[in-house]
């Protein structure tokens, strides 16, 4: 197991803010990240997405800020390839020199981080119906006869968060997307 004792500042300034979600850059080498925290989630979870290359890979993080720096073999290879590490010449890589260097860096990141908006994340995590990323609204199910659908909860839980997802389950309420970015509005959960 490995500390971020980086992640704590940055924990503390998303608290100070009211936010369970944040996400900042990251650089390693020749790899680029959009870099997504999520207090919201349970563990929390850290999204390191590699800039234009659709690769991504999520770590796990228990409580006092501990990772598991041992990667799968496929969540080692999205992150070699991230790296531009797919060649296997020079020296062995390591998963720990990755994440000290991250922890490293991570002490801009609380200076750097931006509130996370869904269709940021949507590049990076799979969704059913990945081009519309776009939150549109809200649909209330009672008043049309139908029932939220799971796929529709996983979608809202994976862009939104817990807590709309747990929203729109008690109140029978789907989330709407677009593949419009003027079409976009402001994510506010219903009463």
């Amino acid at each position: 197991m490995f500390t971020l004792d980086n992640l704590k500042p940055l924990y503390a300034e998303m608290r100070n803010h009211g936010l369970g979600r944040c996400h900042f850059p990251y650089r390693n080498g020749r790899g680029n990240f959009d870099v997504f925290f999520f207090t919201d989630e349970s563990p929390f979870v850290l999204l390191f997405g590699a800039k234009g290359k659709n690769l991504a890979f999520e770590v796990d993080v228990l409580p006092g800020f501990k990772i598991d720096t041992y990667l799968s073999a496929e969540t080692l290879n999205i992150l070699r390839k991230a790296l531009g590490l797919d060649g296997g010449s020079g020296p062995p890589f390591k998963p720990s020199e990755f994440f000290n260097d991250f922890n490293l860096k991570l002490a801009q990141a609380k200076n750097l981080f931006q509130k996370v908006e869904p269709q940021s994340i949507g590049m990076y995590r799979k969704v059913e119906e990945q081009d519309k990323v776009y939150f549109w609204g809200w649909r209330d199910n009672e008043v049309h006869g139908d029932h939220v659908t799971d796929a529709n909860l996983k979608k809202t839980r994976l862009l939104l968060g817990y807590a709309a997802y747990t929203r729109s389950k008690e109140k029978n309420i789907s989330t709407r997307w677009t593949d419009d970015p003027a079409k976009a509005v402001e994510v506010i959960l219903p009463e």
